[in-house]
């Protein structure tokens, strides 16, 4: 069995990455492609973690092994996690050999109007917070495999932008994971 595909999603908290994802995994399913979403909310509901750094670095790596576990079985996986250092997500690239890193680079004040999920407001409200892009550094990737700009994210478009590049990179042919 060839090795299947992981994307991580990342972008400051209220960038547009959860609405991006849906898109995406509507696209891959289309084409006969069935993915395992790892969410970090959702995950950090049964792994557990705080946000001070040990509790990141802890989350992540246990985040990472699972999406390597995956992948390793077969099930192509869509990492949906904000990962505020880059550290987290190379290590993603490192373990698992198809890794695919999407970028959607909102600004800051952008995601903080936005503030579906009161992060930022919180965050204001706790000098001594963790919050990405405000307490705590966000570090960008370097080198993502696409970036989408936050500011005039269409996500049915970036969604096929992502899955057309995919394709380019011979991750998919035909709308087939390889």
């Amino acid at each position: 069995m060839k090795q299947p595909f992981a994307i991580w999603i990342t972008g400051l908290p209220a960038s547009g990455k959860s609405t991006l994802r849906g898109r995406l995994v509507d696209r891959l399913r289309a084409r006969g492609i069935d993915v395992a979403v790892l969410e970090s909310d959702l995950l950090r509901e049964v792994l557990g973690g705080g946000y001070d750094d040990a509790g990141r670095d802890r989350f992540y790596r246990s985040m990472v092994w699972i999406g390597e576990l995956l992948t390793g079985h077969g099930v192509p996986v869509i990492f949906d996690a904000t990962a505020n250092r880059r550290a987290y997500r190379d290590e993603g690239r490192r373990r698992i050999p198809k890794f695919f890193e999407v970028f959607v680079d909102t600004p800051l004040g952008i995601c903080m109007e936005r503030d579906p999920k009161g992060i930022y407001r919180r965050g204001r409200q706790d000098p001594a917070g963790t919050v990405p892009g405000v307490q705590a550094a966000y570090e960008p990737p370097l080198a993502p495999e696409v970036r989408i700009d936050g500011r005039t994210m269409d996500p049915d478009r970036s969604a096929e932008e992502i899955v057309s590049e995919m394709t380019a990179m011979g991750f998919l042919i035909s709308g087939v994971s390889l």
